[in-house]
């Protein structure tokens, strides 16, 4: 059974030159899912297709059970929004977000009380007779995002629109967008290359690298367990440690002249070298957990609600995100220490 929007065998070639390879995917109705990647991974290229900008060059692509691989752009009933706001200057707020609708004809009377219906979504009433040049970033993307909606689409797509966006903006759009998602229930395809963003909007995420689909999940899933190299250390922060196996089937493993355990899967024989993966926030400046390893303190960074403190340990280095309070006494840099964490909280890859 396929989803909502349905990509099966998708693939993307420029000149010979492959942007996106073996892209299967299927999306539910209501489902908001982020492609998620570095710059040059094919994410934007992957959306371009679904919103006919791009054509694959084979595969096919489903929308409500309808074949629109090749169709134009203006033949698929598809909201998007750029990460430039591509209003409309000479427009005011209301006409930006009516021009869709007067492009279709739409009568007056519908058409306005569809537009006041948006600035209302929006929280923009007051803002109607405005034009772009007199609104902030984040109501400019506001209007742009009332804009893509007002023509009813079956499937709204979203290409990096935070990124122009100044931190506390960017934040408070985002619940924003993922409020009205919610309300509307409208199929969402966004595409980032922020973590946090993807993390705390998506229902599902598909990470992507040079072209592929390295994992699909849910975030606690792709944050917790991710599969490859790329999406450990890709989505969040991340510890890496080379160690020797000494048992396998134990989870027993050596970094120096210390052994340490794991209960994850260990697949590579005793004697070999791999690397130990850990979260810096399941890393404590203490000795309580059963994995201890002896440091020296490298650097203390500040970040107001962590604080992330550099461990030079035998073998490498390890990091250690420590939540702040107001009675925390702050390690300093050249001081020795001890590092804990548990089994569950590492993992090994080769």
């Amino acid at each position: 059974m396929t989803g909502f929007l349905s990509l099966q065998g998708v693939r993307k070639e420029f000149n010979g030159v492959v942007a996106v390879e073996s892209f299967d995917l299927e999306v539910e109705p209501g489902e908001f899912v982020s492609f998620l990647g570095p710059s040059g991974c094919g994410k934007t290229t992957t959306l371009r297709m679904v919103a006919g900008f791009e054509s694959p060059t084979s595969g096919t692509i489903r929308l409500a059970g309808e074949d629109v691989t090749y169709a134009k752009a203006n033949e698929r009933n598809i909201g998007m929004v750029f990460q430039s706001y591509a209003l409309f200057p000479n427009m005011t707020v209301s006409e930006n977000i009516g021009f869709g609708l007067r492009v279709r004809k739409e009568e007056g009377a519908a058409r306005g009380e569809r537009v006041a219906e948006l600035l209302d979504l929006i929280h923009m009433p007051d803002k109607a007779k405005s034009y772009p040049n007199q609104l902030s970033g984040g109501q400019q993307q506001r209007v742009a995002l009332a804009r893509a909606l007002a023509i009813r689409p079956q499937l709204l797509l979203l290409d990096e629109p935070l990124s122009a966006l100044d931190a506390k903006i960017r934040d408070d759009l985002r619940a924003e967008i993922r409020r009205i998602q919610r309300q509307l229930s409208i199929t969402t395809i966004y595409v980032t290359h922020d973590q946090e963003e993807a993390l705390a909007l998506s229902d599902r995420i598909v990470v992507m690298s040079k072209g592929q689909m390295e994992q699909v999940g849910e975030p606690f899933e792709i944050y917790n367990n991710p599969t490859t190299g790329f999406v450990a250390s890709f989505v969040g922060q991340l510890n890496r440690l080379p160690v020797t196996v000494v048992d396998p089937a134990l989870g027993r493993l050596r970094v120096g002249r210390s052994e340490i355990r794991t209960t994850s899967l260990i697949e590579s024989p005793a004697g070999a070298e791999v690397s130990l993966m850990m979260r810096p926030e399941e890393v404590t400046l203490d000795a309580e957990e059963e994995n201890v390893l002896e440091g020296t303190v490298e650097s203390v960074t500040f970040l107001g609600s962590i604080v992330r403190v550099q461990v030079g340990v035998e073998g490498g280095r390890l990091t250690a995100d420590l939540f702040n309070e107001r009675l925390l006494e702050l390690p300093v840099a050249g001081e020795a220490t001890q590092l804990s964490f548990p089994s569950h909280a590492c993992w090994v890859m080769v």
